[in-house]
C-alpha cells in the first residue's frame, strides 16, 4: 500500500492551486503537508481521496489510478475533512453504527466497539455528538474515517482548534495509526509536522 504522485496539477479557472507536485508515501509513513491557507494542501487531499479530479499529472493510491479506480480507492481510503461533517443529533454509537452499515461491515457493533476503544471515546460513547467538545468530535471523525479499516488515512487539519491536552492525545493516536497505515495530514503549524 502506498501513494504515488507525479506531476500533479490542479487549476481552478485561472488559479493554479497545485503546480506539478510529486511525492510518494508508503506503509508506516506519516506525511504532513505544511503551508499557509491556499497552499494546495486540501486540494491535494481531495484529489487523493477521489473527491475532485486533477487537471493533469498522475496520482495512485494502493496501486490504483484516482481517475479510473475512484470507487475502489474509496474503499481503501479513510478521509477526515477539515470541517468534520458529523450528524450532531445522533449518539456516537448510533452514528458509528450507521457509518459501519454504509460500508457493509458484517458485524457493525463489534467494529463500533473497536473504534470507540481505539479512539478513546469510551466515557463519551452514550452522548449526543452535539454535546461533545471539539477534541471528542475529532475523535468521532477519526473513528468514522477508520471504521472500514482503510489502508490509507487522509486527514485535513485534524488538530485545528484543539486544546493542548487534546492535541497531545490526537498526535499520539495518529502516531499509533501510522505504524500500520499510510497517513497523510495537513496543518499550517510547524510543530505538527
Amino acid at each position: 500500500m502506498s501513494i504515488e504522485v507525479s506531476g500533479l496539477t490542479k487549476i481552478y479557472g485561472s488559479q493554479k492551486a497545485l503546480d506539478d507536485i510529486s511525492f510518494s508515501v508508503k506503509k508506516g509513513d506519516i506525511l504532513g503537508f505544511l503551508g499557509p491557507n491556499g497552499a494546495g494542501k486540501s486540494t491535494t487531499m481531495k484529489i487523493l481521496s477521489c473527491f475532485i479530479p486533477q487537471s493533469s499529472g498522475e496520482a495512485k493510491v494502493c496501486g490504483m489510478d484516482v481517475r479510473t479506480d475512484s470507487l475502489k480507492i474509496r474503499n481503501e481510503v479513510g478521509y477526515l475533512p477539515e470541517n468534520n461533517p458529523l450528524y450532531k443529533d445522533m449518539y456516537i454509537k448510533e452514528y458509528l453504527a450507521y457509518i459501519a452499515r454504509l460500508y457493509n461491515i458484517s458485524k457493525p457493533m463489534k467494529r463500533v466497539g473497536e473504534m470507540i476503544e481505539l479512539t478513546g471515546l469510551g466515557q463519551e460513547q452514550r452522548k449526543l455528538i452535539s454535546q461533545l467538545s471539539k477534541g471528542y468530535k475529532q475523535r468521532v471523525g477519526l473513528a468514522q474515517a477508520m471504521i472500514h479499516n482503510p489502508q490509507v488515512l487522509i486527514m485535513d487539519e485534524p488538530t485545528s482548534g484543539l486544546d493542548p491536552n487534546q492535541l497531545a492525545e490526537i498526535r499520539n493516536l495518529i502516531r499509533e495509526i501510522g505504524k500500520e497505515k499510510v497517513v497523510v495530514f495537513s496543518t499550517h503549524i510547524m510543530q505538527e509536522v
